[in-house]
């Protein structure tokens, strides 16, 4: 689950990334009421594009650290000698 939703963030990210201008096309339709005389500014394709990048860069570095992480490992199960009682590991 954890990765699938790594892996959506990243393609929002490098769409956005790639084609900043339909992206806040799209976000000012949504929150403008009307949106036909909302016009952005140069630098809010430049925020959207580095913004783009940013989720782009996250989503691979999660992905990476899932892909390398080490499995959980078995609980040792030499604790205990069992026919003394006593503590392997302590000797107790």
């Amino acid at each position: 689950m954890r990765a699938a939703l790594l892996l959506v963030v990243g393609l929002v990210g490098l769409v956005q990334t790639l084609a900043p201008r339909p992206v806040v096309r799209a976000w000012t339709r949504v929150v403008y009421r009307d949106a036909g005389d909302a016009e952005p500014r140069e630098w809010a394709y430049v925020a959207a594009r580095a913004e783009g990048a940013v989720l782009t860069l996250v989503s691979l570095v999660g992905l990476f650290r899932l892909a390398t992480a080490e499995s959980d490992p078995e609980p040792d199960t030499a604790l205990d000698d069992g026919a003394t009682g006593t503590d392997s590991r302590t000797g107790e």
